[in-house]
């Protein structure tokens, strides 16, 4: 086995949790070596195929960062309320308390380290803060500002032992093109991404099918990093049998087809290939579904569902993946030429569902309260009926982003042992913890909990050392 010289600190992982990590390890003074799994052409993690992180934002902020969000008013504590009725109030209250604080000050820090924003939002339907990005320009832009101050990076490295010496990171083992090299630091961030790419580790937490739903991110995201922390004492926490699992064009590729995203669902309706509807598409603002909604998607016949919407509601609608509408004069004719397997049974429901319909106001930007009434399954918002051809339609299918299981961590990114018990030296960022996401996910959170603590897991590491 081949040694290298030492370094200060290691991160392993090159997403917005690593690349916030060697950032802020290099403005500190670490010698700082990053690696990354992949290859460079494909290095990034998730980040690389992301848009858009959850800011809070009040007056004050706007003021302070010169930020043009969504809406204006959107608090610390209404992202943290966010976060605790979309996890079913299983959420880390720490973590969460963590993340909210701390995002705007973040992305201002980010700001600062060369990324660049996109304030026009890409999409409908949103009613939280946002700032939006190029994912694979922001990568760029962070490796080269970390690179600018001194840190390595090192490509299709990965990281598989973790070494101690008297209770304390000593550095790591990594497989290299080299073969077997040995890293030594002073103290070690895991911000490996997830186990959402592993085909076994989907079918082991999700069921038998899993090992084909599409994966919308990295390739290399296969939990490796979460396997090391935990084969070194870290305590494994959070939902493992949940995920991020997004709607998304159904013409998808297998893995890195990045948000493939179909906006706009949840004026519409949304039917199996049995022509009935499974799901109350007006339950929430899309930004507080699309994350569970993949799963219920998967689960129905052929995997696939299908959008149909009237033509007043096209301009509500927005689609990112290869996929495209189709448009028929009749809703049978749609669901027809889009393979739905009952477009006799999809044309009755819709008929069902508009004479269910008694809608005021529409309001696509709010929770307008326009409902059904009379039906099995009732639609809380946005219910008004589908009568002006022509019609338009979308197949679409469920695609995995990140698992919410991973290594435990407390709100300074120390990880854990299966005691409680900081392990010296040791940190843990990203999608590589567990603990915060139950159940569902709102939107833009995951890019924020991978900066807020990729810069933490720094900062403590710095005082570690």
């Amino acid at each position: 086995m081949d040694a290298v010289t030492d370094q200060s600190l290691i991160v392993v992982g090159c997403g917005i949790a690593g690349l916030s990590a060697a950032n802020r390890a290099v403005e500190l003074g670490l010698d700082v070596t990053v690696l990354e799994k992949s290859p460079k052409d494909k290095r990034g993690g998730h980040t690389r195929f992301s848009e858009s992180f959850r800011v809070a934002s009040t007056e004050a902020d706007l003021e302070q960062y010169g930020y043009e969000f969504n809406i204006d008013d959107y608090s610390p504590d209404d992202f943290y309320a966010d976060i605790m009725k979309q996890t079913n109030g299983r959420a880390d209250e720490d973590l969460a308390r963590t993340i909210v604080n701390e995002i705007g000050p973040t992305i201002e820090w980010l700001t600062e380290r060369g990324v660049k924003w996109d304030m026009e939002p890409l999409n409908v339907g949103y009613t939280v803060a946002r700032t939006f990005f190029d994912g694979e320009e922001l990568v760029a832009d962070l490796v080269e500002a970390a690179e600018s101050e001194g840190a390595t990076f090192e490509y299709r490295a990965e990281a598989q032992q973790l070494l101690f010496e008297d209770g304390q990171v000593a550095g790591l083992v990594a497989h290299t093109d080299s073969g077997k090299v040995e890293y030594a630091a002073d103290a070690i961030i895991v911000a490996a991404g997830g186990y959402e790419s592993n085909e076994e580790k989907r079918t082991r937490y999700y069921g038998s099918d899993y090992d084909a739903m599409k994966v919308r991110g990295s390739q290399y995201n296969t939990g490796e990093g979460i396997d090391m922390v935990l084969d070194a004492g870290g305590r494994a926490t959070g939902q493992w049998g949940g995920a991020h699992m997004a709607l998304i064009d159904s013409e998808s590729p297998e893995y890195e087809g990045g948000a493939n995203r179909v906006d706009g669902y949840q004026y519409g309706v949304l039917l199996n290939n049995n022509g009935v509807r499974f799901f109350d598409e007006g339950e929430d603002a899309r930004a507080h579904t699309y994350a569970k909604l993949g799963r219920i998607i998967f689960e129905e016949p052929r995997h696939e569902a299908f959008i149909v919407i009237d033509d007043s509601l096209r301009e509500h609608m927005r689609a990112t993946g290869p996929g495209d509408f189709v448009t028929e004069e009749t809703i049978k004719g749609v669901l027809r030429k889009l393979g739905c397997n009952e477009p006799e049974q999809g044309a009755r429901t819709v008929e069902e569902f508009n004479a269910a319909t008694n809608p005021s106001d529409f309001d696509p930007d709010s929770l307008d309260g326009n409902r059904t009434e009379g039906l099995e399954l009732e639609k809380s918002n946005w219910a008004i009926p589908l009568d002006e051809p022509p019609y338009h339609g979308y197949r679409v299918t469920g695609g995995i982003t990140f698992g919410f299981g991973g290594a435990a961590t407390d709100d300074r990114a120390r990880a854990l042992d299966t005691i409680g018990r900081p392990i010296s030296g040791l940190y843990v960022a990203g999608n590589t913890t567990g603990g915060l996401f139950f159940d569902n996910y709102p939107g833009g959170t995951g890019l924020a909990n991978g900066a807020v603590f990729g810069r933490i897991a720094a900062e403590e590491s710095a005082k570690y050392i």
